[in-house]
């Protein structure tokens, strides 16, 4: 190739007769490419002397030390819910000792998706933390594409491709509702988060297991889907109350959720445990003011957001492969159940 002709991602892409999207898969670190297609990328780089630019650049020692934060969320969902607070903490104080820069970014419009996209185009960040994932959204799809490296806090489905750091949503929530029982509750209603989220489908799963294994039948009038926000909870403990009048109990698959059903109850006259029993899920700051303080399933959210900023340190700074990892959860039992 001529001197003054410097080899462009598209130059090597014909060389090694695969696409750009190999390419910029293979100088990233990757995990999502065949060996042969690696091997010949690489080939292709060497016999060319191909040295990503400043925009195409993603060489594991040329970076910018710069990760995304990215949350599809309003910023009321995120003032309104602990959840987001707890993991911010958990991965700002992971990356306070590598010195990486934590960008904050909301994406709740097509303006900031297009504003991430450049992000990640131009290599402004070395890899992403995506949050809050619905099965609809485009952005974990595009983020594989483009070869950034990529943890997600939960996953899609059963078959998540990337990195992710899950709570044992379904166990937790087995554990909860098996509490209830123990306590000789029959009529365990639930207030689910967003069936397009695995989350609430886990933390749904976990209910139906923990009834079928007692032998005790679970009926659809007992489910109502909430969206985690308090409003939700309200809104959702009214109508499982108009179905099902005789309900014992109510498992809430977050705290937020369970406070509103907690004022719910009690606009409706229900005693807080003598007649209907609460159980949430996070155990957030909310679940020891409540009144009564609520049980609740424990889970790790700030040890989620470490565990989050570990592995994506790891893949971009040491080229790591995938990592998935489930954390455990936690009953922890108070005056509500």
């Amino acid at each position: 190739m001529s001197g003054n002709r410097r080899p462009t991602i598209k130059t090597v892409a014909a060389r090694a007769g695969v696409g750009r999207t190999t390419v910029s898969r293979v100088v990233n670190g990757s995990d999502l490419v065949s060996a042969d297609a690696r091997a010949r990328v690489l080939a292709a780089i060497k016999e060319l002397n191909y040295v990503p630019n400043s925009v195409a650049r993603g060489l594991v020692t040329n970076r910018t030390d710069a990760v995304a934060l990215v949350i599809p969320e309003s910023e009321s969902r995120l003032g309104s819910e602990p959840f987001f607070a707890a993991l911010i903490r958990g991965v700002s104080s992971a990356f306070a000792e590598s010195c990486t820069q934590l960008q904050l970014m909301l994406v709740r419009d097509q303006a900031e998706r297009d504003q991430l996209t450049e992000s990640v185009a131009t290599r402004r960040v070395d890899g992403v933390l995506l949050v809050s994932v619905h099965a609809e959204d485009r952005l974990p799809g595009m983020l594989e594409e483009m070869g950034l490296p990529t943890v997600l806090a939960g996953r899609r489905d059963a078959g998540e491709r990337l990195s992710y750091v899950n709570s044992d949503n379904a166990g937790g929530a087995a554990a909860a509702v098996r509490h209830l029982l123990e306590r000789g509750r029959r009529r365990i209603a639930t207030i689910t988060g967003p069936l397009d989220m695995d989350v609430g489908r886990s933390r749904l799963a976990g209910w139906r297991t923990a009834h079928e294994e007692a032998g005790v039948a679970v009926y659809d009038r007992m489910i109502e889907a909430g969206d985690f926000t308090e409003e939700g909870g309200a809104r959702a403990m009214r109508l499982l109350l108009e179905r099902a009048p005789d309900l014992d109990a109510v498992f809430a698959a977050s705290d937020l959720m369970a406070v509103g059903a907690l004022a719910e109850l009690r606009r409706s006259e229900r005693r807080v445990p003598a007649d209907v029993a609460v159980v949430g899920f996070e155990d957030s700051i909310l679940a020891r003011h409540t009144s009564p303080p609520l049980t609740t399933v424990r889970q790790p959210v700030e040890e989620l957001g470490r565990t989050m900023a570990r592995i994506l340190t790891d893949i971009t700074r040491h080229g790591a492969p995938r990592q998935q990892v489930t954390l455990p959860t936690e009953l922890v039992v108070r005056e509500s159940s």
